[in-house]
């Protein structure tokens, strides 16, 4: 079965059947050689760096009504938040003191942000830390609002697909959003000049193993430069309240195929990894990833962005959890990079 493994690493494509080996075997040898091998490409490209992204959640009203999200807006239970843009400038000042070199906007989709307001933010961090990447994840818009953030400096946008089955997308979201809206966003998106993230949740309600193969295909055919993925985790105030977790066991296993399907992606060992494992975030590193992404919001709201439940981090201040993680890194093998961590575009291997 190895033979497989090594088919992924040299031609970066399988078979449906040959992709639901890899996701379906229980043979240990096997799953250690895949990460082993995933741990080996993203060291020839990246080495050992591992690169932070300052995440600042500056709100928490959103108009959507996904299933699965704590934030949604039929949750009448949560409180919510915004922050203002000193609040934001005052956490990049903090983020940059720690090293940090990227800044991720992150919100639910809250119409009180305009363009013109968000436009105003970009340009003002850019402004006050020329050296950092700044980069937007507040989900689907206009081409023309993707052109302005662009234009005013954002580097990156993170805006992950979920699933690229139409059928399984429609049990997750409200009936006013679809996937074609979804994709075209992401291709605007790489088409005006973005590093672009896609990604999907692992484990998530209705998802089968077809649905996983077919998110795996669209990632290699995409070549996002960035991809998130992480398990699903269920929030108390949601109809998926009773479903089950998805499992680090699948999560690391997709990290370190993804790894080997796109070489060069950013890879980030996610917050929700870490939530359902304690030592998640290092197994995602020993899977192949390469970021992380500790939390930047003032403490007394980082308990209100709860899109899932259990979240860890939220009582943290930033430099202490910068300090954890950085201790978490060292122990996985690699070290924390003061860059902006960039792609970095690997044509042959």
């Amino acid at each position: 079965m190895k033979k497989i493994v090594d088919k992924l690493e040299k031609d970066r494509i399988l078979s449906d059947e040959e992709f639901k080996t890899l996701l379906t075997t229980d043979d240990e040898e096997v799953i250690s050689y895949l990460q082993e091998r995933a741990r080996a490409v993203r060291e020839k490209v990246y080495g050992k760096d591992v690169f932070v992204r300052g995440l600042i959640e500056f709100t928490n009203y959103c108009k959507n009504g996904c299933l699965y999200c704590g934030i949604n807006c039929r949750n009448t239970k949560i409180e919510r938040y915004r922050l203002t843009k000193e609040q934001i400038v005052e956490c990049s000042d903090l983020g940059y003191s720690l090293g940090f070199r990227t800044f991720v906007l992150q919100g639910g989709e809250d119409p009180y942000y305009t363009d013109e307001i968000i436009v105003d933010i970009v340009k003002t961090l850019k402004s006050l830390h020329p050296d950092c990447a700044v980069t937007l994840s507040i989900g689907e818009k206009s081409r023309e609002s993707y052109e302005a953030y662009y234009n005013a400096g954002a580097d990156r946008y993170l805006l992950r697909h979920e699933t690229i089955t139409d059928e399984h997308y429609r049990k997750l979201h409200p009936s006013e959003m679809s996937l074609g809206n979804r994709v075209r966003c992401l291709n605007d998106l790489k088409d005006i000049g973005y590093q672009v993230g896609c990604g999907f949740m692992v484990g998530s309600p209705y998802q089968t193993l077809d649905n996983i193969v077919s998110d795996l295909k669209f990632i290699r055919e995409f070549e996002p430069d960035m991809c998130g993925i992480g398990p699903f985790i269920p929030h108390e105030d949601t109809v998926f309240k009773d479903e089950p977790s998805g499992t680090v066991d699948m999560t690391t296993r997709l990290l370190a195929i993804i790894r080997l399907l796109l070489p060069d992606v950013l890879l980030p060992s996610t917050t929700a990894l870490g939530t359902i494992d304690p030592l998640g975030r290092e197994k995602g590193l020993k899977a192949g990833a390469n970021v992380v992404m500790p939390n930047l919001s003032p403490t007394d709201v980082r308990d209100k962005y709860k899109l899932y439940d259990n979240k860890i981090c939220t009582g943290d201040e930033a430099a202490e959890c910068i300090k954890c993680l950085t201790g978490r890194v060292r122990r996985s093998g690699y070290e924390i990079a003061v860059s902006r961590g960039d792609h970095i575009k690997v044509n042959n291997l």
